[in-house]
């Protein structure tokens, strides 16, 4: 049994459905299948999931979100249509928004949450119904009813493991299953989603749940690459990658596949095929447990903006016992989690993205530093990003940081933080944000310009 996910660019028109469609019905094999919200059909075009989000600051700012909410389902009329389903199919679909539309704001996250996840399950109702439509055995199935139960956290849910014994049994359901991605439900039946872009997660856990022989991702690219095309041209594609290379890629910008979609196909052992819904016949990439290295220690590189970093130096810190928990309980205790504690023997920075940082936390955050801790010196620095450099070849390779370090002086990029993991499958580089491109282009150039 295969699980297969097809993200929004696959579910953007009916041309795009038509083709998902072909590729489930091709291999029996594919019972599973998880699809997102309808994605860009053009460059100026708008997500699905982006005009939902309207529709919801509309209604929680005392506007009318009919307007925006006219939008998305103008979307799904003119997918019907031009399916050549009959007008009727449009009627649920309507009435689903107009009832989600009409739900209490007083928790204003849980609503968001509630009218986010229409895009997925009413994408997936439609995908069910063109299937039959063309004489396939095909059901829709909510995934409350199919037993995915998430932690109470709206826009950043969690599996619970409790999920996982009902989803077994999907493997046994008749035809083909449609499974909408990014929701659940929480023990206490609210509908509460997992980040952005988390249908990625829902395929995997399914897939888990099934123990299926291959999670295949379908998106618009024929595989990884080892950086993002939109700044290197034609970089090389990627055959094989394991999971902790995916995984280190995927945090630091690899957009092709979500960085906690991972978890649950790591722990089964089901490898993960990344593929092209325009063009199902290329090899994808695929996603292992090991692979071998071969002549190439450097898998890829990405770069992520949007981080600052909390610089703190004290006199002999070294021999203050429990300083870093001190100073790290005090961002638990502000909810902020870290990303990276780089430190000296007198210094110590702690990274964290801008997001969960604003500037009313970072006054709060140094006001106890400096009571709690009497640190001699602190500072923040902001519009940091994280530049990684990863492969599992690294660890046995000579002069690699070398090499590094070498590439961001032939740009002119000044490194501002250097930390590499004790697994050492990746190297980490802080940089200003703004040196993204000259970074990862010298990179690029010194580590696999010869290779492609």
């Amino acid at each position: 049994m295969k699980v297969a996910k097809f993200g929004g660019t696959s579910l953007a028109s009916a041309e795009q459905i038509e083709k998902i469609c072909a590729i489930v019905t091709a291999d029996p094999a594919r019972r599973l299948v998880v699809v997102s919200a309808p994605g860009k059909r053009d460059r100026e075009d708008t997500k699905v999931t982006d005009l939902l989000i309207e529709v919801v600051r509309a209604q929680l700012t005392n506007q009318d979100g009919h307007t925006a909410l006219a939008r998305v389902i103008d979307r799904y009329a003119a997918i019907i249509a031009d399916l050549g389903l009959p007008d009727t199919a449009l009627a649920p679909i309507v009435a689903d928004f107009e009832r989600r539309l009409a739900m209490s704001t007083s928790d204003e996250a849980l609503y968001a949450d509630a009218m986010k996840a229409g895009g997925e399950d009413n994408c997936a109702r439609l995908v069910a119904e063109y299937l039959r439509h063309n004489g396939a055995e095909a059901h829709y199935l909510d995934p409350g009813e199919g037993g995915l139960i998430l932690s109470e956290e709206p826009g950043n849910a969690r599996v619970l493991q409790a999920s996982y014994g009902k989803l077994r049994q999907l493997k046994d359901r008749p035809g083909i299953t449609i499974f909408p991605g990014f929701f659940g439900y929480s023990p206490t039946g609210r509908v509460v989603t997992f980040s952005r872009g988390g249908s990625d997660i829902t395929g995997a856990i399914l897939a888990a749940a099934v123990d299926a022989t291959v999670y295949e991702n379908f998106t618009d690219v024929d595989s990884v690459f080892v950086a993002n095309p939109a700044l290197v041209e034609n970089p090389v594609a990627v055959a094989e990658i394991t999971y902790r290379e995916m995984r280190e890629l995927s945090y630091a910008g690899f957009s092709v596949f979500h960085d906690e979609a991972l978890e649950p196909v790591f722990h089964a052992g089901i490898p993960v095929v990344v593929k092209n819904t325009n063009n199902p016949q290329a090899p994808g990439t695929r996603i292992v447990p090991e692979r071998a290295v071969g002549d190439r220690p450097v898998v890829g590189i990405a770069a992520t903006d949007g981080f600052c970093s909390v610089y703190i130096s004290k006199y002999l810190m070294n021999r203050e016992v429990g300083f870093g928990r001190r100073l790290l309980a005090i961002f638990e205790d502000e909810g902020i989690s870290f990303e990276h504690t780089p430190s000296g023997i007198d210094n110590m920075s702690v990274i964290v993205r801008e997001s969960y940082f604003n500037h009313a936390a970072e006054e709060r955050v140094l006001r106890r530093i400096r009571t709690e801790l009497e640190v001699d010196e602190l500072s923040v620095a902001r519009g940091l990003a994280l530049v990684m450099v990863v492969g599992e070849g690294m660890h046995h390779t000579i002069g690699l940081a070398s090499r590094a370090c070498t590439a961001f002086a032939r740009a002119s990029v000044n490194i501002e933080m250097i930390n590499q993991g004790s697994s050492e499958v990746s190297m980490m580089f802080g940089i200003a944000a703004a040196d993204i491109p000259a970074a990862v282009r010298s990179l690029y150039g010194e580590f696999f310009a010869s290779s492609g």
